[in-house]
C-alpha cells in the first residue's frame, strides 16, 4: 500500500471487461498491475492496451497488496483457493455479481476467509472483453463489499481503498441481502429485457422500421453475453425467480384487463382501465425512487430537443453553446432518424435553465422545437 493507503501492487486474474477496467483504473492511480488469464488472446490484448504486465507462471516475486478475482461466479472459490496456495497476495477480492454462492464455495473448499472480501462493482457495458474496458467505468458507481464474519478489518479497508481508487463508492452489505437486491435491480431486469428483445427476433420489417427509443431503452441490456448471464442467474436463482414471478403476475393481470376491456361493455372497460392505471402508476412511483446523480434523490429535468445533422463536430458545438449559456447538461441522448442524415439530441437540464439554453441554440441557428 502507498502512503495514501491505495494498493501499490495488484494482481488481476481474468482480463474481461471488469478485470481489465480495474487494471486500467489502478494503472491510472499509479499502481503496478499484474495480469493473468487462461485465455492467452485476452491477456495479450489487455497487456497491449496498457492494463498491466503478464503475471509470471511462478507467481510474483513478492505478494501483491490485493488480488482481484475477475472470474465467473462458479470459478471464484477454486480461483481463490489456487491464489491463496500460491501466496499471490495479502488480500483477495472478487467481482462476481452474486455473493452468497462464492462465499459458500470458498468455505467448502477450505479457503482462508480472513483475507477474502467478496465484492461486486455495479458497473458494466453491453460489450465484453478487454477491448471494451475503460478506466472510468466505475466512476461514481456503487461497489458492494460483502465481508464474511471471518474477514479481517485490514482486508476490508484494503478493498475499500481499491474501490475508492477506481472512483467507486464502497457500500457494505450482507451477502444474502446483496443477492436479493441485485435480483431486483439487475438480474431480473436483464431477463425481462431479453424476453422483450426475443419478441423482435421474428418481427416483420415494418415493426423494426418503426423501432424507436422506447424499445431501444428496454432492450439495451439484452445484448449481454448469454453464457455469462446463464451462470449469474443460476447462482442467484431463487431471488431472481421471486422477482420474475411478481412481474409475471402484473403482466398477466394487465393482459387479462386488456382482453376484458376489449370484450366487455362500458362497466367492464372502466374496471379494466382501473387495473391498467394502477400498474402504470405503480411504475411511475417505482421509477421515481431510482437515485439520481451522485446517489441523491431523483431529479426531474427539462428536456431541450435539438435537431442536429449527422456529421462530425455537431455535439461539440452543442456543448459549447450550453457552456456559453451557463447551462449544465445533466444527460444527453440521441435518436437518429431512419434513412435521414439527421437526428434529435435530447438535452436534460435543470427546468429553470431550459429556456435559456433553447434561446442560445436558436440564436446560433439550431432547430429547437417549442
Amino acid at each position: 500500500m502507498d502512503k495514501q493507503g491505495i494498493p501499490a501492487r495488484i494482481a488481476v486474474i481474468g482480463t474481461g471487461l471488469i478485470g481489465t477496467s480495474i487494471a486500467l483504473a489502478m494503472r491510472s492511480a499509479g499502481a503496478e498491475v499484474l495480469l493473468a488469464d487462461s485465455d492467452e488472446a485476452s491477456l495479450r490484448l489487455a497487456v497491449e492496451i496498457g492494463a498491466g504486465t503478464a503475471l509470471a507462471e511462478e507467481g510474483p516475486d513478492a505478494p501483491a497488496d490485493i488480488a482481484v478475482l475477475a472470474v465467473p461466479v462458479a470459478a471464484v472459490g477454486p480461483s481463490l483457493l489456487e491464489a491463496q496456495k500460491r501466496n499471490l497476495a495479502r488480500v483477495y477480492t472478487d467481482v462476481a455479481s452474486v455473493k452468497a454462492q462464492p462465499v459458500l464455495d470458498a468455505m467448502e473448499l477450505g479457503c482462508d476467509l480472513r483475507s477474502f472480501v467478496p465484492g461486486h462493482p455495479l458497473a458494466g457495458r453491453e460489450r465484453s472483453g478487454p477491448a471494451a474496458a475503460r478506466a472510468d467505468l466505475f466512476l461514481g458507481r456503487p461497489w458492494a463489499l460483502c465481508p464474511t464474519p471471518a474477514t479481517s478489518a485490514d482486508a476490508i479497508e484494503a478493498v475499500r481503498a481499491l474501490a475508492g481508487a477506481c472512483g467507486a463508492e464502497p457500500v457494505t452489505a450482507d451477502a444474502t441481502e446483496h443477492d436479493r437486491a441485485v435480483a431486483l435491480v439487475s438480474h431480473a431486469p436483464h431477463v425481462i429485457s431479453a424476453s422483450t428483445a426475443a419478441r423482435l427476433a421474428d418481427a416483420d420489417g415494418l415493426a423494426l422500421a418503426l423501432a424507436g427509443p422506447g424499445v431501444r431503452d428496454v432492450t439495451r441490456i439484452a445484448a449481454g453475453d448469454p453464457g455469462l448471464w446463464t451462470g449469474i442467474l443460476g447462482a442467484n436463482a431463487q431471488p431472481v425467480a421471486d422477482v420474475l414471478e411478481a412481474v409475471a403476475t402484473d403482466l398477466a393481470l394487465t393482459a387479462s384487463a386488456l382482453r376484458a376491456g376489449a370484450d366487455a361493455g362500458e362497466a367492464g372497460a372502466e374496471a379494466a382501465a382501473g387495473l391498467l392505471t394502477d400498474v402504470l402508476r405503480r411504475g411511475n412511483a417505482g421509477q421515481a425512487r431510482i437515485p439520481g446523480k451522485h446517489g441523491g434523490h431523483a431529479s426531474s429535468y427539462a428536456i431541450v430537443s435539438v435537431v442536429i445533422p449527422d456529421r462530425p463536430g455537431e455535439l461539440a458545438l452543442l456543448f459549447q453553446a450550453a457552456g456559453v449559456a451557463g447551462v449544465n447538461i445533466e444527460d444527453v441522448t440521441i435518436e437518429h432518424s431512419p434513412g435521414l442524415p439527421v437526428g434529435v439530441a435530447e438535452l436534460a437540464v435543470q427546468p429553470e435553465a431550459a429556456e435559456r439554453l433553447a434561446g442560445e441554440l436558436r440564436g446560433r441557428g439550431w432547430s429547437v422545437p417549442h
